[in-house]
């Protein structure tokens, strides 16, 4: 039967199911609308056959239903479980086609309570690693040498005996001083938050914060952010001995050093005296061994610088002899710089003979005397291109010259001024005028301009 097929709705004819058709339909139903919840409640009848398999009872006081728990799954389950204990179960609602009965197949159990308080510490986790609480980076390192160690716990339990005991046999000189606070219950996280802030400022070397093992709701007082965060205030390198190896608490993560019982804490921060005996044994050997090496050096270096030493008069005949060395070479150098200023003296009395001034004076006068003999020369072919460019500028301004004109019969009036009188316009009837010819000169005055008679007068 398909699924398409499985819930369509009964014909008008009235169609007939049979039994296993009918437990098919009804099973599918279920686990379709109930494909997981969460179920709490008692166990009862509780049956555990050789396959491996659980089946249980979950009941409250008005109804119960069967449960099945395979055995790929229960295998995972811690809990010893037993009738009448409360437990929360996650699976699927389904029907047992076979007898019909209406069952849940479970896929997780946990104590009833456990589950929410185990979400309550994942959330919490998540948070305050994400603030940073839980950095390695910020995390103290606990002294090699405590002396004072403040232990914060119950005054009653468990763990304050296994403390002492540690380090009464391991430590019996660190003091140990016991900070009483409630471990359990309401009232223990206030406690407990006193007590880490009152044993803070008490000046020790390390607090351990410490508790016997217990159920989650027992150590829950340690999950508490208001303990974490007192904890992560604290300037005291700290140490969480909570619960059993395998609990696990926000103390735990919060603190510079977890410790996986309060025993264990215990041992973290008391060496062991017999431990101690036997290094402070090894190292007197070793001081002892190295103090033997030591003289020998010095020994031997003694009689190293005993062979170096000798008498002052060898130490005078050698710087004698080095005196007389350094003289030497003193008198070597100092003629060989004698040499050296020798040669250059003459170099230099070379160079200053090449530049005499006699010499000089000769080379200036045979330069003279070359310069006098083509001076003359120079003059007169000077003389000659002038005289024949004076010529040739003679000629060719007389071409161009006015008195050329006049040469040719041609004159030049002027008026009084001495300036030419080039248009008739230009004078005026008696106006004196001269005439300037090839050949000397002529006084003229104007007698009409224009051509017209014009009357002189008899006195002009």
């Amino acid at each position: 039967m398909t699924d398409q097929t499985l819930f369509q709705r009964l014909t008008a004819e009235r169609e007939i199911l049979s039994v296993s058709q009918l437990n098919a339909r009804a099973r599918s139903l279920l686990e379709d609308v109930f494909p997981q919840v969460w179920v709490e409640g008692e166990l009862s009848n509780l049956a555990s056959p050789s396959s491996g398999h659980l089946y249980f009872s979950l009941k409250d006081s008005k109804a119960q239903i069967r449960c099945a728990f395979f055995r790929q799954r229960a295998s995972r389950v811690r809990l010893d479980l037993r009738d009448g204990q409360q437990v929360s179960v996650r699976g699927r609602v389904s029907l047992y086609e076979g007898r019909g009965d209406y069952q849940l197949i479970v896929d997780s159990l946990e104590a009833a309570g456990d589950g929410a308080l185990r979400q309550a510490f994942d959330a919490l986790k998540a948070r305050l690693q994400d603030e940073g609480l839980f950095a390695t980076e910020r995390k103290r390192t606990l002294p090699t040498q405590a002396r004072r160690i403040a232990v914060i716990t119950s005054p009653s339990g468990a763990a304050v005996r296994d403390i002492i005991s540690v380090f009464g046999r391991r430590a019996p000189f660190i003091e140990l001083f016991i900070v009483p606070t409630a471990v359990q219950g309401r009232d223990a996280a206030p406690q407990i938050v006193r007590a880490l802030q009152l044993a803070d400022r008490g000046g020790f070397d390390a607090l351990i914060l410490a508790r016997g093992g217990g159920s989650l709701e027992d150590l829950w007082p340690f999950n508490e952010e208001q303990v974490a965060r007192a904890l992560f205030a604290c300037k005291t390198p700290t140490v969480s001995a909570v619960g059993h190896e395998t609990d696990v608490s926000i103390c735990d993560f919060v603190a510079d050093v977890r410790a996986p019982t309060p025993s264990a804490a215990a041992e973290l921060l008391s060496p062991d005296q017999q431990v101690m005996l036997a290094q402070v044994t090894r190292a007197q050997r070793q001081l002892q061994q190295r103090m033997r090496e030591r003289l020998a050096r010095e020994h031997l270096r003694l009689d190293s610088l005993r062979r170096r030493l000798r008498h002052p008069g060898q130490r005078l005949a050698q710087q004698a002899q080095r005196l007389d060395d350094l003289e030497l070479r003193l008198q070597r150098s100092l003629r060989q710089q004698l040499s050296l200023l020798q040669q250059r003296h003459e170099r230099l009395q070379a160079r200053l003979q090449a530049r005499h001034p006699g010499q000089q004076l000769a080379l200036l006068r045979q330069r003279l005397q070359h310069y006098q003999e083509r001076l003359p020369r120079a003059i007169q072919h000077s003389l000659r291109q002038r005289k024949a460019r004076f010529e040739a500028l003679v000629q060719n301004m007389h071409l161009i010259s006015p008195l050329a004109t006049l040469g040719r019969g041609y004159s030049i009036l002027l008026d009084g001024q001495g300036r030419a009188v080039r248009r008739s316009q230009d004078t005026q009837p008696g106006q004196r005028l001269e005439a300037r010819l090839a050949e000397g000169r002529l006084s003229l005055r104007v007698d009409d301009p224009d051509g017209q008679p014009h009357t002189l007068s008899l006195l002009d």
